[in-house]
């Protein structure tokens, strides 16, 4: 897996949200490297790659949200995560809490639940999908800050023509995960190394209409 001597701290991320105060934590190593899993009273509020763009400070640090690795629906996201990117699971059942955004970013994101399973959505699309065409930047930015990430499928969105562009966990990881979804088993994957490496810096946002 991947080496922890490659890996960003998640404290070194900026926080741009706000989560609620019982926020618990728990780590879990995949294929595609290491995520945080994050869960309120409510439902799960929180799921990032390692070196994800706008994952929250607290993930990390002194002030961290604490860690609990037997926690119910933190256990429940990580089994069905690990059945998901083995391809023996099509869909996630899992209570979410998305109060961490405005408005506008939750309407953006549940949107994006909209988006099934082997299919993808342009920013345009998106944009008018939920009411506001000539917004397609603010939904662009709405949907780089999902938190929930795979469980809402931001990555399913593509630019035009369906140029991959924009995912805050990397361009790579996004292109696997949807050879993923087209029938790749993540074992058959050519470019684990760039997969595991993923960083801010290969991110390209690209012009997502």
């Amino acid at each position: 897996m991947t080496s922890t001597s490659r890996l960003t701290p998640f404290s070194l991320l900026h926080p741009t949200m706000p989560f609620p105060l019982d926020t618990v934590q728990k780590r879990l190593d995949t294929q595609l490297g290491f995520v945080r899993l994050a869960a309120s009273s409510t439902g799960l509020c929180g799921l990032w790659f390692e070196n994800q763009r706008h994952a929250p400070a607290l993930l990390d640090g002194p002030q961290s949200w604490p860690v609990e690795d037997g926690h119910p629906l933190l256990c429940r996201a990580a089994q069905q995560l690990t059945e998901w990117l083995a391809g023996q699971r099509q869909c996630f059942d899992l209570p979410l809490d998305l109060s961490s955004g405005t408005p506008f970013q939750q309407n953006a994101w549940r949107a994006l639940l909209l988006i099934e399973r082997g299919d993808t959505c342009s920013y345009g699309d998106l944009a008018r999908k939920v009411g506001s065409a000539k917004a397609v930047r603010a939904v662009g930015a709405a949907i780089g800050r999902n938190p929930v990430s795979l469980v809402v499928p931001c990555h399913r969105v593509v630019g035009a023509g369906g140029a991959l562009t924009g995912y805050a966990g990397g361009l790579e990881r996004k292109r696997a995960l949807l050879a993923l979804e087209a029938g790749t088993p993540l074992s058959d994957w050519d470019d684990k190394d760039s997969v595991f490496s993923a960083s801010c810096d290969h991110v390209c946002m690209g012009n997502p209409v």
